[in-house]
């Protein structure tokens, strides 16, 4: 990778895609523009978003700004998550890789709403039976 000062990576969860760069100076994570608390208010969020950090003891140690598209709100934190996480494994020749990949950070979370089937009111459900 070319030394350009930041650590690019790719996060996704659901239908959320996060574009996320990892800056080695110390600062705020900044979400599409916005701080992480005013982004995501609420704090269950915000610790998903600061997982990879808290599991390689680094928080506060980079700058993270990051732009994500599409999903809801937990589907966003989820790939701001794997976003920070793929990009801590690049740093230092994958020195904090085998704790993200022990912690389950490094694997895509693959599970999407299933569609809608014609005959049926949702993916699975159907009309009640009647039997007269």
């Amino acid at each position: 990778m070319v030394n350009q000062g930041y650590t690019y990576a790719v996060g996704k969860r659901k239908t959320a895609v996060a574009q996320v760069r990892l800056y080695q100076d110390e600062g705020p994570v900044v979400i599409d523009d916005k701080l992480i608390e005013d982004a995501f208010p609420y704090s269950i969020w915000q610790q998903v978003i600061n997982e990879p950090f808290t599991v390689t003891n680094t928080k506060g140690k980079y700058r993270v700004v990051a732009k994500v598209r599409g999903g809801g709100v937990n589907g966003r934190a989820g790939a701001i998550r794997h976003g920070i996480a793929r990009a801590l494994s690049e740093i230092d020749d994958g020195k904090f890789r085998d704790q993200l990949k022990k912690a389950g950070l490094l694997t895509r979370d693959a599970r999407i709403k299933e569609r809608k089937k014609p005959g049926l009111k949702r993916a699975r459900k159907a009309k009640q039976y009647t039997k007269r």
